[in-house]
Parts: structure tokens; sequence; C-alpha cells
């Protein structure tokens, strides 16, 4: 099994260099699962800042060959419970396939102050044709996970 983490350089860059934005693990010809770290976008609401996260993610699965129809899991952190319809409605604009196992959360605050809600996704990528190496990295590199 081999394991890369990257920031693909063709995405918005994370807020520092102390993480990268995506995991992905090799399945042996069987394709990869992406496991993205949480992000927040800028905005002055909540719907406003949940389109710039789902449009990084879909940027960072892009990067990797994969598309928001390959998500199968779903974390929120909302600052604000009672935005949850209004999140949820912005969601279903960008995951319109079947929907992926999911939880929210109503957490005190995130790292970035004005930040109202961060998104963490998985994803499944096929081997195929569709799959293809990560486009370009910024931080982070590869490493071999045991056998």
């Amino acid at each position: 099994m081999r394991v890369t983490l990257d920031s693909p350089a063709s995405a918005p860059q994370p807020a520092n260099a102390y993480y990268s934005q995506v995991a992905r693990v090799e399945l042996p010809g069987q394709g990869a699962l992406l496991y993205l770290s949480g992000q927040v976008a800028d905005g002055p609401d909540l719907a406003t800042q949940s389109r710039g996260v789902f449009e990084t993610i879909a940027a960072l699965l892009d990067a990797h060959g994969a598309t928001l129809d390959d998500v199968i899991n779903i974390r929120t952190y909302l600052t604000d419970i009672g935005g949850l319809h209004e999140y949820g409605a912005v969601r279903r604009e960008f995951l319109t396939g079947t929907a992926p196992t999911s939880m929210t959360f109503e957490v005190a605050r995130l790292f970035e102050p004005d930040a109202l809600v961060e998104v963490e996704v998985v994803a499944a990528v096929g081997a195929g044709p569709r799959d293809r190496r990560p486009s370009g990295t910024g931080a982070g590199g590869e490493r071999r996970a045991p056998a």
C-alpha cells in the first residue's frame, strides 16, 4: 500500500504549511481512497462560505482524478447548528448523486475566527482511465505504509 500526502498546486493552498490537504491511499488494483483535510472559506455568511468550501473540495478532488460524485463520507462542523438547513441547501447544489455517509457537529469555534463551517471528506476513486496521479504537489510527499 502506498500513501501520498500533498497539497495540489492546482487547488487553493492551505492556510499554512503545517499540514497536507490530501492523503491518497492507493489500493493495489482497485483505485484509491482520498482523505481531505477540513476546508474553510472566506465569506460574509454561511451560504457563501459553504459554496467556497465545496469549490475547494471539488478542486482538490479534481487534482486526484475524482469528482464530488466520488465522495463516500462527509463530516461537517458548524459554529451554529441553526444554520444546518442553509448549509444543507448549498451541499445539495454540489452533491447531487446518492448522498454519502455523513456526520454534522456543532462546535464552539473553528481555527479561523470568522469561519462558520468546516468540511472534510473521504472519496473513493476507482482504477481505470479516469484515475490519474496528482497533477501537482506542494507541501507533502510520499510515504510507504507497513504491509
